[in-house]
This record gives C-alpha cells, sequence and structure tokens, in this order.
C-alpha cells in the first residue's frame, strides 16, 4: 500500500484541497492482488488504489472513454513475422500505468482509507492525473502514450491502433504492439530497438521483461526452429477450476449415443459453469 502510495505521488496525481460547492467526492477502495509468475509461484504483491468509478456521471465526471488494445490475431502476427525475420522480441510494463494519464475533467476523490492526511481529514483530492477505476482512464493513459510514440516518430496503423511503426534507414523498421500497459517491441535493428526502450524508461517508470516469454496469458519459447506459442499454465488452471485435472483426454467431449430432448421438469443450468469461454481464449494458440 506504501509503494502504491509512493508511485502516485512520484506522478504527482492529486494534490489536497477542499470540495467546492456542487461538486461530489468519488469514493476509493484498496484492491489485493497477487501477481503470478508462468508456473504458478507469486512474482509479487499488489495492492492498487481504486477508485469508484460506478459512482460518476457521464458528461459531468467523464466524456471519453474507448481504448484502443491490440487484438490477439496481431499479436500472433508480429510474432510471426518476428520468427519469420529472425528479429528480436523484447517486452516491457509500464509501472502504475493509468497514473501517467492527465484528466481533462475536474475530478475529486477521498483521502485513501487508513493514510488520512493528519488534522486534514475533511479535506479531499483533487485529481491531476487518471486514477484507476475511473470511467475516462485507459483513454486519458491511452492518448498520453500515443503522444509520446507519434513525437518519438513513430506512425499509428491504421487498421489496428494498438501497433505503432516507426520506419528506419536502409528499409528497417521497428514495430510496437500495446495492449494497456504491456508492450511488444520488435524490428530488423536491436540497437534501435535499445534506444527505444531507454527512451521509454526516461518518459515513464518501465519494467523490461527482457525476450518474450509470456504475455497476456500465452507463453513463448524460443527454439532452433523458431517460436513455439503455448498456453500450458492457462489449460492447467482452467483443468483445475472445473475440477477436471484428472479426466481422460478424448478427441469429441460428449457422451456416445446421446440423445438430447426437452425437459421441463428439470432445473436450469448454471451458465456461469460454462467452459465455452475458456476454451474459446485457449484457441489462440491453436492453429
Amino acid at each position: 500500500m506504501k509503494e502504491e502510495l509512493k508511485a502516485i505521488e512520484r506522478n504527482k496525481t492529486w494534490e489536497l484541497a477542499s470540495l467546492p460547492n456542487g461538486k461530489t467526492t468519488i469514493k476509493v477502495k484498496w484492491d489485493f492482488k497477487n501477481k503470478l509468475n508462468p508456473d504458478g509461484s507469486i512474482d509479487k504483491h499488489k495492492a492498487r488504489l481504486v477508485a469508484k468509478g460506478f459512482m460518476q456521471k457521464e458528461g459531468y465526471d467523464y466524456k471519453e472513454v474507448f481504448a484502443p488494445v491490440a487484438r490477439f490475431e496481431t499479436v500472433r502476427l508480429i510474432v510471426a513475422l518476428a520468427s519469420w525475420k529472425g528479429w528480436k522480441l523484447c517486452q516491457m510494463d509500464v509501472k502504475s500505468t493509468f497514473l501517467n494519464g492527465p484528466l481533462e475533467e475536474e475530478v475529486y476523490v477521498q483521502q485513501p482509507p487508513g493514510f488520512e492526511t493528519t488534522w486534514q481529514e475533511d479535506k479531499v483530492l483533487k485529481l491531476k492525473k487518471a486514477l484507476y477505476g475511473l470511467k475516462q482512464t485507459p483513454r486519458a493513459w491511452n492518448k498520453r502514450i500515443n503522444s509520446f510514440l507519434t513525437d518519438s516518430g513513430f506512425k499509428k496503423c491504421i487498421v489496428e491502433h494498438g501497433v505503432y511503426v516507426k520506419f528506419l534507414k536502409n528499409d528497417e523498421a521497428l514495430l510496437l504492439c500495446l495492449y494497456v500497459d504491456d508492450l511488444v517491441i520488435t524490428g530488423s535493428n536491436i540497437g534501435e530497438i535499445e534506444n527505444l526502450k531507454t527512451q521509454l524508461g526516461l518518459e515513464f517508470e518501465m519494467t523490461d521483461l527482457g525476450e518474450l516469454s509470456y504475455f497476456l496469458g500465452i507463453e513463448f519459447m524460443k527454439t532452433s526452429r523458431g517460436i513455439i506459442m503455448h498456453q500450458r499454465k492457462y489449460i492447467a488452471e482452467t483443468l483445475k477450476r472445473f475440477h477436471m485435472q484428472n479426466c481422460n483426454s478424448v478427441a469429441v467431449p460428449v457422451k456416445a449415443n446421446l440423445k438430447i430432448d426437452n425437459s421441463e421438469s428439470q432445473q436450469n443450468v448454471d451458465a456461469t459453469l460454462y467452459i465455452v469461454g475458456c476454451l474459446r481464449f485457449i484457441c489462440h494458440s491453436r492453429p
């Protein structure tokens, strides 16, 4: 919790103020989560201060909310291109991502529970930058990094707004794939890749994750024949979630000679127990 507040203070996200007449305060809460490694071990414990965005009113507290992200098909395409060309694939993560986006609206939130300023408990916090949970937060961050990348010579792809390309001399190019706070960088010039990573580190608080190995639930393994995409960790978690770790594998997962009929006497099926959504996500690493 203290690390989260230090990050907020470094970004100059807010300032202590008195609530003006006619303005309302948005409440905040602490959210706790364990970030895991691909092998299931705990990478770090995270505490996030989150605004209760459901209290916001459209046109009053926020305007635009949409922020584009790269599609999985695009991620696969970029990885395939890098594998074919023999390019290096690097991954970076932005720390406290949404705290970097400047706000256009006038928004006030309560002081963090347990960390109120002594003798000034009645005051509120005026946001200068976005906070997690606000409806316009993803859009504010996207505007911020889009401005940085375009100023650095990158052009946004006209059909995939989560991809940026920078053309270099001698027909060389840099590609950057953006999914909220996760960045995949590749290109024909390793020196330019390292230069971009340095520029990003100077502009934002970044974590260099090295070569691409785990991205959005998909694992990448580099071999002598190219790059293999798989979802071993996600599949294992799915089997555990639906209590199917010890099931036998079959080509068609349905009972033989099953006859389906309409029954009005039995209870309705709980739709939340269906595995279809998980199976669709697993298809991302399948031909």
